[in-house]
């Protein structure tokens, strides 16, 4: 199975998801590193003159970064009790952005407008969890900064592998790699051995599909590793990891086609990694496992 990441029960579900979110609390994605108890690594970085040089002339003109993002995905972008976009995105493309000598200005976003805004001008990049793959890449440049898998979840409890769900109801959210390849692709692997196909359940937002794990209305949910594993740690006992992480791959940041904003990411993230401040930002999430050594520009 090929990797190209990032909702049955229709709208009823979806208002039980969220009414369970706001009466229970069980997967609402307001926690951050400041709620854990662990100590907050902070990082505010000083304008590199080199990096900033790399700005495309009409960015550093206004000052501005415009990062498309889609919350809730927590750790990664979601909103804190405040209704403040927070996450190890944020965090990362605050502290990239400062090395560039800007401000950035993130966008809430469907996630599958995200593309179309960068290649209409009216986005300079996304910053949401973007697995970088074929289909994507026809359309937008990517730099790669993170590598993350999928892995599933469901309640506690409960004895499910991943591998043997024919039969089974799973929660995704929809346009994710899980929506759009790994439970599709299970599930024709499941009727082509003549057993039951996977009923795949499409949500909105993956609070949703956490809080449908959660409440035993599916069986279990697909959704990218870092996300699971969060999901599972905020339940407060009521999920479990289900199965190993499976297909890891690159994390990237989209840009349009041909856009110098690549090397200037890439310069940006090439710092951060070098300086040590990538690695504190994940500490500060717990997403250590997915660092890498060096980011990438990649185009199709």
């Amino acid at each position: 199975m090929t990797l190209t990441s990032r909702r049955g029960l229709r709208a009823a579900l979806a208002l039980t998801a969220t009414a369970a979110l706001a009466l229970t609390g069980c997967t609402t994605n307001t926690e951050g590193p400041e709620d854990s108890g662990e100590p907050r690594q902070e990082v505010s970085l000083e304008t590199d003159d080199e990096i900033a040089a790399l700005v495309p002339a009409e960015i550093r003109e206004k000052g501005v970064l415009v990062i498309g993002t889609n919350p809730p995905y927590a750790p990664n972008e979601f909103k804190n009790e405040r209704g403040e976009i927070v996450g190890f995105d944020i965090d990362v493309m605050t502290a990239a952005a400062q090395l560039m000598g800007l401000r950035a200005e993130f966008r809430e976003s469907d996630f599958e407008k995200i593309i179309p805004a960068i290649e209409g001008g009216t986005m300079d990049m996304g910053a949401s969890s973007f697995t970088v793959n074929d289909e994507r890449l026809q359309t937008v440049d990517f730099v790669t900064y993170f590598e993350a898998g999928i892995q599933w979840a469901s309640a506690a409890g409960t004895d499910l592998d991943p591998d043997d769900a024919c039969g089974l109801s799973v929660a995704v959210q929809r346009t994710t790699v899980s929506d759009q390849e790994d439970v599709p692709a299970r599930s024709e692997a499941c009727v082509a051995a003549g057993n039951p196909p996977i009923e795949k359940v499409q949500f909105d937002s993956q609070d949703e599909a956490s809080t449908a794990v959660a409440l035993g209305k599916v069986d279990a949910m697909s959704a990218d590793s870092p996300i699971s594993a969060y999901a599972v740690k905020q339940s407060e006992g009521k999920m479990q990891l289900a199965g190993d992480v499976f297909d890891s791959a690159p994390y990237g940041w989209p840009v349009r086609k041909g856009s110098e904003l690549a090397a200037a990411l890439e310069a940006a993230a090439d710092k951060l990694i070098e300086t040590g401040d990538f690695e504190k930002i994940a500490q500060n999430w717990g997403l250590e496992d997915g660092l890498i050594d060096d980011a990438e520009i990649r185009k199709g």
